[in-house]
């Protein structure tokens, strides 16, 4: 299991996750290791997040489901599985290659303002 104290923590700026005592508790857990609006570290300006899921996945799915503009909640859902199914393992490697890329940014970046260019990549 691994300790805490070596995790960050990272999520958005949605204001049902920034409530006072949420950060309380999160600086408290996190420390310095906190990246949120209101944390002390601060989420970057039209960030997409640095989680695949936030900046691939969800856009990549909800274009090819919506494509051929489903009409039925069948047709949706019939496009959903087609999607994911559809989902190969080099699309994944590209991913995680594109987030590795990122992390090691961060990390040479470390004590330093990280440039927006990261969350464009």
């Amino acid at each position: 299991m691994m300790d805490v104290q070596e995790l960050w923590f990272q999520q958005d700026g949605a204001t049902c996750q920034t409530a006072r005592a949420t950060i309380d508790l999160l600086k408290d857990t996190f420390g310095d290791r906190l990246i949120s609006r209101f944390g002390p570290v601060n989420w970057p300006p039209r960030s997409c997040d640095l989680t695949p899921l936030d900046y691939f996945l969800w856009g990549c799915v909800k274009s090819l489901v919506y494509a051929d503009k489903p009409q039925t909640l069948d047709h949706l859902e019939d496009n959903i599985r087609r999607v994911i199914a559809d989902i190969r393992p080099q699309m994944l490697e590209k991913v995680i290659e594109n987030w590795t890329s990122r992390l090691d940014y961060i990390r040479a970046s470390r004590d330093s303002p990280i440039p927006e260019i990261i969350f464009k990549m």
